[in-house]
């Protein structure tokens, strides 16, 4: 279906891109998730539209190596879990893998957030300066706060980009799972 759509500050676009083409185009470009209403805004169009073009290309995406992920209003194009031997590749390429330490660090942040800096080197038993920054720096992680004590150390915290990284939606989905795998081990 051929529909005429403006985008803020372009001309008409007449030819065969239909929305969930569009939709397609911008969730590519985007990268991040972005909400319903982002969308509707960008496509010139009603958020009932959005969920209209984005079924579309559901739909049209089956078979693929990618998949539209929506939840909570949120719309992403991500890799299909199947593609993932053959992605991984590419990572071989650009390698942008996490040390151990800055890996253990990241778990320890994962489960006991918010916690603070101190906190995780009393867990690890070991300085966490190089990992935290790193972390902060790839953007897992983040400030999101400050301990009411003495000297108001800053509370760390995980992303939504952590979640992306690890394929999950949750906290809560990532402990299911790593409870899953432990006891998989244990029998």
């Amino acid at each position: 279906m051929c529909q005429t759509l403006t985008i803020k500050g372009e001309k008409a676009i007449t030819d065969e891109i239909s929305r969930a083409g569009m939709l397609e185009a911008v969730l590519f470009a985007a990268g991040d998730p972005l909400t319903r209403e982002e969308l509707a805004e960008l496509l010139d169009c009603e958020e009932t539209e959005v969920e209209t073009a984005a079924r579309e290309l559901e739909s049209h995406l089956e078979g693929r190596g990618l998949m539209l992920r929506a939840e909570n209003a949120h719309y992403q194009l991500v890799t299909r879990p199947e593609t993932y031997g053959t992605v991984q590749k590419l990572r071989q390429v650009t390698d942008r893998r996490l040390t151990a330490p800055a890996m253990e660090t990241l778990a320890v942040i994962a489960f006991k957030q918010p916690v603070t800096r101190q906190e995780i080197e009393r867990i690890r038993g070991v300085r966490v300066e190089r990992a935290v920054a790193k972390l902060l720096e790839l953007g897992f992680i983040e400030e999101v706060g400050r301990k009411p004590v003495i000297g108001r150390p800053i509370l760390y915290g995980t992303t939504a980009a952590f979640l992306r990284c690890f394929g999950v939606t949750s906290l809560d989905e990532l402990r299911g799972r790593l409870q899953a795998e432990v006891s998989l081990e244990n029998e």
